[in-house]
């Protein structure tokens, strides 16, 4: 849970800040006297979430960064952007896949402020795995624009509540469940805005597969191990089905998903955690509200009062 703040008028400090937080790149400038550049990282394990502002224009190529790439502009633009088989250009507003973890990319950021969010291809695993098996073929994303201007929306969203509410809190962002959960919530949206090869339509096996005893299974495990980070693919893997029929499970018995359900259950042990809690004690609701994987008073605020009836702080006075 690492925060690093870097503002430079020198283009070779730039450049070489850039290579250390990115990969190996080459940039330039044509006003290089005039080359202001301040870059703020948050980051948790497999995420990092920057907002840079450069106020010049910067040409640069990079060499494969080995993670998806995520960029999101603010104002200014990006221009002649191109790796393999693209070459486009983005401005305000536009979320776009930078570049694909395995390719360098090239081009222009004209005097821009942007966001550019990094996460391990690995959590798209850990959402849309295929089953108990080893994935021998790894989720990749296909496309590098959303599919709609709804499904970017969503995206932007997911990336600014990390920012705001997870990672711009070291203690927060250090707590095991947020990072996992938050992690997964990045991934599935990820998927959801992005062409990729994930199948996600259960297939007739994941069907048969999605009885009672599959649901019992996973509510056991989620039970028993809701202290711990937890992943879609973890709890199929523990039921031994895929990912699909995990979900079609709870979709047909419960009428909700994996993840919903292990939140309900955090839920109820924050509610159990503020019970027993001395209301004279050090304990906040903050904090147990954390320790569960919610990060957000306000919104486990909200959902207690609508699972509970009354506020959380209202049940730690006792």
């Amino acid at each position: 849970m690492d925060s690093l703040v870097f503002d430079s008028q020198d283009l070779e400090e730039t450049e070489d800040f850039l290579c250390r937080a990115y990969a190996r790149m080459t940039i330039g400038s044509s006003t290089p006297e005039n080359s202001r550049a301040r870059i703020r990282r948050d980051a948790m394990p497999s995420v990092t979430v920057d907002e840079l502002d450069l106020g010049f224009d910067m040409s640069y190529a990079v060499t494969p960064l080995g993670r998806i790439c995520l960029c999101m502009v603010h104002e200014g633009t990006v221009q002649d952007h191109v790796f393999q088989g693209v070459r486009d250009s983005f401005g305000p507003g536009d979320m776009v896949l930078f570049a694909p973890p395995d390719l360098p990319y090239a081009g222009r950021i004209c005097t821009a402020r942007y966001n550019i969010t990094m996460l391990d291809s690995a959590l798209l695993d850990q959402v849309a795995a295929t089953g108990p098996k080893p994935v021998l073929e790894p989720v990749r994303l296909t496309g590098h624009r959303p599919y709609s201007p709804a499904a970017a929306r969503r995206l932007k969203s997911t990336i600014v509540h990390l920012r705001d509410h997870v990672l711009a809190d070291p203690d927060i962002a250090a707590e095991p469940l947020i990072a996992s959960t938050a992690g997964q919530l990045l991934a599935a949206n990820v998927l959801a805005a992005f062409p990729n090869t994930a199948r996600t339509d259960p297939t007739a096996q994941d069907r048969n597969d999605a009885h009672s005893t599959t649901l019992r299974r996973a509510v056991a495990h989620i039970e028993d191990h809701a202290h711990q980070p937890l992943t879609v693919a973890e709890i199929a893997a523990a039921c031994h089905v895929t990912v699909r029929a995990l979900q079609y499970a709870f979709r047909r018995h419960l009428d909700t998903t994996p993840l919903a359900y292990l939140r309900r259950v955090r839920l109820a042990h924050a509610h159990q955690e503020l019970r027993a809690a001395d209301p004279e004690g050090d304990r906040t609701v903050a904090d147990i509200a954390a320790r569960w994987g919610f990060a957000h008073p306000g919104r486990f605020a909200a959902l207690y009062r609508e699972v509970y009836g009354t506020s959380p702080s209202s049940t730690l006075r006792g």
